[in-house]
């Protein structure tokens, strides 16, 4: 038999569009009804995703406000229905981008929960479809104190890990992670070019950090970069000398106008270019010669399964991965979404919960 619950659900709710100015509200919420086979995590971490961002501004279209943000959440279990085996009242634990699918597709099936057939349930603003007493109900995110979520989807946080470098791993490491597994980094793909930060280090692959200017050139050498390439104008002269010489890109840029032909000129013959930003703009124009005379793809990738979450906080524990980040008061929510919509984060916000644990 599942605990009693003898707490309130409440977070800063975005009632509108104008929330992404700082007018969030901290106010009570009602999550899903517990189902059997749910967990409750008292939230101690949560990480700002640029996602975060474009749902509280409207720019990926409306949303079913009021929404609750955040889907880098990392806390204490508090609440385990009889039927989740994995983690128990006491664990710290996390929860992604993904709150729940159907479980039953081929998709599903293979640990690819992010590509279900019958669609994914975000983490916040997603509608529970899965037969049980939380069908119909809305998914609320991490910039509450309490978050609940089917079992399937929360993982147990490895021994030695940082909690709040952890945190920003559950989107935003996995999201650069998965493609990085799926296209061979550090085997088939010796040579990996990441625009945005580096995690591809661990997996063996040398390592070249691509960004718009060199003001974070020093930090991605800390990271790991063996190589810095700094595309300023985004026309030919800046990607020439680097011809030819990446067999996989991962890009994380929201930039609607990120230069997409001089990122597949860095490509050998059969590399690929693979997208997980998502700008909220059409991308560039792409003419074909490029694509066909250089046999050159470009692809997308989604966020990662809860198997591959698992996977990647075990090589972050092992090989000591860490996230840069920035601890903020839960109760400065407000302030670090206007601050992270202004591009200030160096290089991920971590809202602290100090009244669930979290240490500030």
């Amino acid at each position: 038999m599942s605990q009693q619950q003898d707490y309130k659900f409440e977070g800063w709710n975005a009632l509108d569009k104008n929330s992404v100015k700082g007018q969030m509200v901290w106010q009570e919420y009602e999550p899903k009804a517990f189902a059997d086979d749910d967990v409750d995590i008292k939230i101690m971490y949560c990480g700002v995703c640029a996602s975060d961002i474009h749902t509280i501004s409207g720019g990926w279209g409306d949303m079913p406000w009021p929404v609750v943000t955040g889907h880098e959440i990392l806390g204490e279990v508090v609440r385990v229905g009889p039927k989740v085996k994995h983690v128990k009242v006491g664990d710290i634990a996390g929860v992604g981008a993904q709150n729940d699918s159907c479980l039953e597709c081929d998709q599903c099936l293979k640990h690819r929960e992010p590509y279900c057939d019958k669609g994914q349930t975000g983490t916040y603003a997603g509608i529970y479809y899965r037969e049980g007493p939380g069908k119909g109900a809305k998914s609320y995110g991490g910039y509450a104190n309490y978050h609940r979520a089917p079992s399937h989807f929360v993982v147990p946080i490895p021994d030695g890990l940082d909690h709040a470098l952890a945190a920003p791993m559950l989107c935003g490491g996995v999201t650069v992670y998965s493609p990085l597994v799926q296209y061979g980094a550090g085997k088939e793909a010796k040579d990996v070019g990441i625009v945005g930060i580096v995690f591809a280090k661990a997996l063996g692959a040398n390592v070249t950090a691509i960004s718009h200017s060199e003001s974070k050139k020093a930090d991605a050498e800390k990271m790991g970069a063996t190589r810095f390439i700094a595309t300023h104008s985004g026309k030919e002269d800046d990607f020439k000398p680097y011809a030819r010489s990446l067999d996989l890109i991962v890009a994380t840029t929201n930039d609607e106008s990120m230069p997409l032909t001089g990122y597949l000129s860095l490509l050998r013959p059969g590399g690929h270019l693979i997208l997980v930003g998502a700008p909220e703009k059409p991308l560039p124009a792409i003419p074909a010669f490029p694509l066909i005379l250089n046999n050159v793809h470009i692809a997308g990738s989604a966020i990662g399964s809860p198997k591959l979450i698992k996977e990647m906080l075990e090589l972050a524990a092992k090989q000591n991965v860490k996230s840069w980040i920035e601890k903020r008061d839960i109760k400065d929510a407000n302030q670090t979404v206007i601050d992270m919509k202004a591009s200030k984060a160096r290089y991920r916000y971590v809202l602290v919960n100090t009244a669930n644990g979290g240490k500030l």
